[in-house]
């Protein structure tokens, strides 16, 4: 499963959610890219495909919490 993650307006260092996000998909997902642009700022994430797309989901979205409001996640097989 493909991820892309957009930011608008992110109050933090998008640094600092790729790390978070990285740590907790280091067993069975990467970040694969990054980038900003226009006001905006986006992660790529590729999970495994073994993972379960809606728990894999909730983890992910259980990590952006604290930015929830300015985040949209692009979900693709």
């Amino acid at each position: 499963m493909f991820v892309e993650i957009v930011f608008v307006g992110l109050p933090i260092d998008r640094d600092e959610v790729e790390e978070a996000v990285g740590a907790a998909f280091a067993l069975d997902g990467e970040v694969t890219g990054a980038g900003s642009g226009m006001g905006r700022c986006h992660l790529d994430l590729d999970i495994a495909e073994d993972s379960e797309p809606a728990a894999a989901l909730a983890r992910l979205r259980a990590v952006l919490s604290g930015v929830s409001e300015c985040a949209t996640l692009n979900v693709s097989e």
